[in-house]
């Protein structure tokens, strides 16, 4: 398979259709990025009354919010005491426990705006891939039940029940999570946005912002914004270089890949509760299934670029140790998306001049952060407080070497997924 075919494409319903910005508009507060970050904003502000435009490159879900796995977790990647350590205890236990609602916010927010986005909260398995892995998850339980969390280890038996593999040593089971159709969801937040009154326009790319006076200049190809504040989230698919502002992170990619739906026989048998799992291995791969019964295969590693050939290669082998009943099954759908990681595995919200604010690096965790950060950050712009904001804003943040470092994660996914083929393992270390 030599093209990229997105699943959520397929599955999520008619595109938003928004049309070019033409002419020349002044706002309260523009927003630059259509994904759940900038649509969780746009949203936010239209209901506190202020006038709001989105503006977007490609269309609204294009970049890694339309290519999500569709986890909706609790938390960051990182375990709570590393949160902590790194962020100091009252900054850092804020942002663990406004994370730790994140669930509770998409799912209600998803319920009471009626998105159709494949909304299914039956939790999620952490899925020990190893010993080691088994050791971080007994970790992860300690730490988040003393936080309150209401985690549950399961032995290898009991994971092997849920998942339909016996591959796995146990898993961390969070009920408080959940899947959904990441692209149904993010154009669902965008029709929301625009039943509230925020102006949204595609095709939209801006090519330069700069400070005027009391005001932000948004130049598109076709017209020109001022807003009193301006929001930029774009993340992993910021275009740059704005003079005003300079996101940095390293670019790491994920690809997923998707059978047909699955004959019934088969999907009684895998994941039967409905659960999304990811492992705890190094080069980390995740697996789901959809409303459909498609199986979803993921994996660190850029499917659809040079390395495409052995990591999908990777994924067909992973499949079959993982379910030898689908050994052989075709992939229907490929894709990748790109992830905003920083040094410390921590977002960003970086203040770059007068009421105007980035959030970036999720790490891989875009459905919850994405929608908190967002919301927060319209907060905070229309305000002018914040304090609210879920983490504290800083002026600056630098990657050294992140082109550099990017291209290292994707050379270490491709020999660790050519290793996997030598030695028969099914991707672990």
């Amino acid at each position: 398979m030599t093209s990229e075919t997105i699943l959520w494409r397929a599955t999520g319903g008619e595109p938003i259709g928004a049309a070019p910005l033409r002419g020349r508009v002044v706002v309260d507060l523009a927003v630059i990025g259509g994904g759940f970050t900038g649509c969780a904003a746009a949203l936010e502000a239209a209901r506190m009354g202020a006038s709001v435009i989105l503006l977007e490159a490609e269309t609204i879900g294009h970049g890694g919010s339309g290519r999500n796995v569709g986890l909706v977790n609790a938390g960051l990647w990182l375990p709570p005491d590393e949160v902590i350590a790194r962020l100091g205890e009252e900054a850092g236990a804020r942002l663990v426990a406004e994370l730790a609602a994140a669930p509770d916010r998409v799912f209600d927010l998803i319920a009471r705006e009626g998105i159709d986005c494949e909304a299914r909260r039956a939790g999620t398995l952490h899925l020990a891939h190893a010993p080691s892995g088994l050791r971080d998850l007994k970790g992860r339980l300690a730490q988040g039940r003393w936080r309150g969390a209401p985690l549950v280890l399961l032995d290898a038996a009991e994971t092997e029940r849920r998942t339909g593999t016996a591959a796995y040593q146990g898993a961390l089971f969070d009920p408080r999570a959940g899947t959904i159709q990441p692209l149904g969801y993010v154009r669902g937040l965008a029709r929301t946005a625009v039943r509230a009154g925020a102006a949204l326009h595609e095709g939209t790319p801006v090519r330069a912002l700069d400070r005027l006076a009391e005001a932000w200049s948004l130049t598109t190809p076709e017209g020109e914004v001022r807003a009193r504040s301006v929001l930029v989230a774009t993340n992993a698919y910021h275009l740059g270089p704005l003079a005003a502002v300079r996101p940095e992170f390293v670019t790491v990619s994920y690809g997923q890949v998707a059978t047909d739906p699955l004959p019934q026989r088969m999907r009684s048998r895998l994941l039967p509760g409905g659960e999304g799992c990811w492992d705890t291995a190094l080069v980390m791969s995740s697996f789901r299934m959809d409303a459909d019964g498609r199986l979803i295969l993921g994996a660190i590693g850029d499917f659809s670029g040079p390395g495409r050939a052995i990591h999908q290669d990777w994924a067909a082998r992973k499949m079959a140790a993982l379910f030898p009943d689908l050994a052989g099954m075709p992939f229907r759908y490929c894709w990748s998306g790109r992830i905003a990681m920083t040094s410390d595995h921590v977002p960003k919200i970086l203040g770059f001049g007068p009421s105007a604010l980035a959030c970036f690096g999720y790490s891989g965790r875009g459905i919850g952060p994405g929608t908190v950060f967002g919301t927060e950050a319209a907060r905070a712009l229309l305000t002018g407080a914040a304090d609210g904001l879920p983490l504290p804003m800083v002026t600056m943040h630098r990657e050294k070497a992140a082109a550099l470092r990017g291209t290292g994660v994707e050379a270490g996914a491709c020999i660790a997924h050519l290793a996997g083929a030598r030695q028969g393992s099914t991707g672990g270390r």
